[in-house]
């Protein structure tokens, strides 16, 4: 009899040390992609970046971080494509694109392409 619990608390212990194990051990291969965020900054007639190519993953998630004098709109080419209003001062726009590829960001009130996604 106290061979047979010996064998039971010995087997009780066992699982959960190896349960309590398996959370410390750490994710490879994640699924989720960290957060890309583009600065933007818009002053008047001008710009930052003007153009420039950012590479993303499919998918990933893309925070548009504008700084502006005044409201606007940003479009983001993309299929579908995508606007986005913003206001004076600094507003955040989440963005995902699923398809690989480049994707322009652009501002059509000022004629510019403020980014370039490429996607892949």
């Amino acid at each position: 009899m106290r061979r047979a619990l010996a064998v039971l608390t010995l087997l009780a212990c066992s699982s959960t040390l190896v349960a309590c194990g398996d959370a410390d051990t750490p994710q490879t291969g994640s699924s989720e992609q960290e957060t890309k965020t583009i600065d933007i900054t818009i002053e008047g007639d001008s710009v930052t970046p003007n153009g420039d190519r950012v590479e993303v993953g499919v998918g990933q998630p893309i925070e548009l971080v504008v700084k502006a004098d005044a409201s606007g709109e940003i479009h983001v080419h993309s299929s579908p494509e995508k606007e986005f209003a913003y206001d004076a001062g600094t507003t955040t726009l989440p963005l995902t694109i699923d398809k690989p590829g480049i994707v322009e960001v652009e501002s059509h009130a000022l004629d510019k392409t403020i980014v370039q996604l490429e996607v892949s």
